[in-house]
């Protein structure tokens, strides 16, 4: 598989020459500057590529090309915003870029609780802690009807919390939850909003009435208006599975196991209409099976990400090795070089270590962290090509 690593634009503090150096082949990045839904131009596209390919490497992702949240609740503006995409995607197509990460979360892609928890040895990494989760939908944003999505052990667990959480660990949840690990995604809310809170229950209510089967049938509707394009400059289109996958916030999740996989892939049925075969988010899931769902979904995946997850009672989950964990990636790795060899990988997350939380990286996006997952993953890859090799 070809080493990709995410990079987040020319003004990101990891340089293309830094990436050269640890034996990154190829450039994950989008045009983060443009606002959602406004139409990539095949001149900033050509920008960003040239500059790309002057470092000795290639852009060999886009991760993402966001979808606007109007297409996702099926607002008044979706076919604008679908036309405005299709352009997007034919200037990338004529650009040579034509492998594009996406997702359809509605309002909030990755959630996590902590972004630093300790581990032992000295490093840090992302938690997600379900109680706390709980008291920011319960207690922070007051979600009408949030009770009902809770056990009364839970319950009782948040109420016990609420008499002595500090004023800073609320907006530390809040600026975790909405916040950080939002701004570099989608846009939705920036570092500098005033009240993220509040703008968060406006996005929230977007959905009221959209339950899983009405965001299906739009995405459905998303799928089949853009394949046409991708069939005429073989763009493959790969969605991302919902971190965590499981229902949050009231909120629909239609991309959490095999079941929804096997629907979306079959509901819009084009090879262009793929997956982002993501282990970290889909381990996360104590319902799913990385090695199973690698197995039957290898055809129909365009992209990988490599990273790993440990469950913990409770529905805790953390970011862990990735030699360990319930990602199983050398079991992967031994699928995909089979199976797809050619798919663009990347390492997903990495600890923070040796100075990493001094140089403001966006969350999970460490520099040392991800070079070392990436000797880490290049290890198993070198142990699986030798396989194959004697397999011959």
């Amino acid at each position: 598989m070809e080493k990709t690593w995410r990079w987040f634009g020319k003004n990101d503090k990891i340089t293309l020459g830094m990436l050269r150096q640890i034996g990154v082949e190829g450039i994950v990045t989008a045009l983060h500057a443009v606002p959602n839904g406004e139409i990539w131009t095949v001149e900033a596209i050509d920008d960003l590529k040239q500059y790309i390919e002057a470092h000795g490497l290639r852009w060999s992702v886009v991760e993402s090309l966001p979808v606007s949240e109007a297409i996702k609740y099926g607002g008044a503006d979706r076919d604008r915003l679908i036309e405005n995409y299709k352009v997007s995607l034919a200037n990338l197509g004529k650009c040579g870029v034509r492998t594009v990460c996406y997702n359809f979360m509605p309002v909030i892609d990755w959630i996590r609780t902590d972004l630093q928890h300790p581990w032992a040895d000295g490093t840090s990494s992302l938690y997600f802690d379900r109680i706390r989760f709980a008291y920011f939908d319960l207690k922070i944003l007051q979600r009408v009807g949030a009770e009902a999505d809770y056990s009364s052990e839970e319950l009782a667990k948040v109420a016990e919390l609420d008499t002595r959480i500090t004023e800073a660990e609320k907006d530390e949840l809040v600026d975790a939850i909405i916040v950080k690990t939002q701004g570099f995604v989608n846009g939705n809310i920036k570092e500098s909003d005033k009240n993220p809170v509040a703008l968060f229950r406006n996005l929230l209510a977007l959905y009221d009435g959209i339950d899983r089967e009405a965001l299906r049938a739009n995405m459905s509707y998303f799928l089949a208006a853009i394949m046409p394009v991708c069939d005429e400059y073989g763009i493959n289109m790969c969605v991302h599975p919902d971190d965590p996958p499981f229902q949050v916030l009231g909120l629909p999740r239609i991309v959490t196991d095999e079941a929804d996989i096997a629907w979306f892939l079959h509901a819009v049925d084009n090879p262009h209409n793929g997956l982002t075969f993501c282990a970290g988010s889909l381990s996360a899931g104590e319902h799913n099976n990385t090695v199973s769902l690698a197995r039957e979904f290898a055809s129909r995946t365009h992209f990988v990400h490599l990273r790993s997850t440990e469950a913990m009672p409770g529905g805790n989950f953390i970011e862990s090795s990735h030699l360990g964990g319930r990602g199983h990636l050398i079991e992967l790795i031994r699928i995909f070089e089979r199976e797809r060899p050619d798919l663009p990988m990347r390492v997903d997350h990495g600890r923070m270590m040796l100075g990493d939380e001094d140089k403001g990286y966006n969350a999970g996006y460490s520099f040392h962290g991800r070079m070392f997952a990436l000797a880490q993953v290049e290890g198993m890859m070198a142990v699986v090509q030798n396989e194959i090799e004697n397999e011959k």
